[in-house]
């Protein structure tokens, strides 16, 4: 069952949107703002002091409820992504709602995060819809499109612990947005990153390990740069860490990044690109990316989709893209034509995994579509114009 809240007066509610924004400006946080979205937009966090906090219904429990927060697309579709710092029996949830200027919906569970999930359950959770929308595992798919949304996080955990929040990311996009192509620069054609090749098909039920694979790699990359042995771990462990009991699997995506930025000064988040040349964007800054692809539409084949999880490490000199593919038991490094990958990558609506140090120094953001601080794209203020 859900509660629903339904707005009052238009012009009451004018004014707690206008206040709520002006309790942004001291977040010391960032939504990022471009001339052009290209249909998705991410906003981020990194302190949560006008976050209103209350206790939550078990003992030593926190519910932090953010502002009403206006994006500058009309979306219908969200992902939230986050990082903690988390001892053993701590654990987050995450629920967003929609704000409509006639009535906001209840608030739709979008993970249930644990470190230790024999003690609280790693899941998402099923059975959400209604007539305003649902949860796709990872995904709030709205019926109709909406600008506006707030977002409510429970920490808690045995003993009055908590998880620290380091970091939350939201991505939104308008699922039906037709984009045209960029123009390649070219720039980092013929770049390619060392990043270790690991096969999921070597180990028991590697058919479905595509995702803790993709991690393993790049945290495996930047153990090597960083001289950071302790970022290495294996397929099987990170699996174990990012299972979900209700999906029954490893490929929850906001899983995944929040292992990797669960260890220290590593920063991992759920985003959409809008194409090919962002993704070079990235690789021209030294970071290797998780792409969220069909794996039958990268080889050509007909029939059902097939999801799947590579790294994107580079480029070839003649624009090919390089790609890790965890999926093929020997030669895990291939290369695909571009139209192939833009095709395959589509599926997902070019969601990626971006993971990377904390302080590393990320692309220009141009479009809004990632954590940066870029002076020319960093607001405090929610916009307050209309819906």
């Amino acid at each position: 069952m859900r509660n629903w809240n339904v707005a009052g007066a238009r012009r009451a509610a004018g004014v707690r949107l206008i206040a709520l924004s002006l309790l942004f400006t001291w977040f010391g946080s960032a939504l990022t703002l471009a001339a052009d979205s290209r249909g998705g937009q991410f906003i981020w966090f990194t302190s949560f002091g006008n976050f209103e906090q209350t206790p939550g219904a078990r003992a030593g429990e926190v519910v932090l409820t953010s502002p009403i927060i206006a994006g500058r697309i009309a979306w219908d579709e969200l992902v939230a992504s986050w990082d903690t710092e988390a001892a053993e029996g701590t654990y987050l949830t995450v629920e967003a709602r929609a704000v409509y200027p006639e009535l906001t919906t209840g608030y739709y569970i979008l993970s249930r995060w644990s470190k230790s999930n024999d003690k609280f359950p790693r899941e998402c959770v099923l059975n959400q819809k209604d007539e305003y929308g649902d949860v796709s595992t990872d995904t709030l798919i709205l019926r109709r499109p909406c600008r506006r949304f707030q977002l409510r996080l429970t920490l808690g955990g045995e003993l009055r612990q908590r998880p620290r929040l380091k970091f939350l990311g939201v991505t939104i996009n308008d699922s039906k947005a037709e984009l045209a192509p960029l123009v390649s620069e070219r720039k980092v054609w013929g770049k390619v990153l060392e990043v270790p090749e690991r096969s999921q098909m070597k180990y028991p039920n590697g058919g479905v390990l595509c995702s803790p694979t993709t991690v393993s790699m790049i945290m495996s990359y930047w153990a090597g740069v960083l001289g950071r042995p302790d970022l290495d771990r294996d397929v099987p462990e990170v699996a174990a860490a990012v299972y979900d009991r209700n999906w029954k699997g490893t490929g929850n995506w906001p899983f995944n990044t929040a292992y990797a930025g669960g260890y220290r000064g590593i920063r991992g988040y759920v985003t959409r690109l809008s194409d090919l040349t962002e993704l070079e964007d990235w690789i021209g800054a030294g970071v290797p990316v998780g792409l969220s692809i069909d794996s039958a539409r990268l080889r050509g084949r007909t029939g059902a989709s097939s999801g799947h999880l590579v790294v994107c490490v580079g480029f070839t000199e003649k624009g090919e893209v390089v790609l890790n593919d965890p999926g093929t038991s020997q030669n895990v490094r291939k290369v695909f034509p571009r139209k192939t990958v833009e095709y395959a990558w589509a599926y997902s609506k070019n969601a990626v995994y971006l993971i990377h140090p904390e302080k590393w120094e990320v692309p220009a953001d141009r479009f809004g579509h990632w954590a940066s601080w870029s002076a020319r794209q960093r607001i405090d203020v929610v916009p307050s114009g209309p819906y």
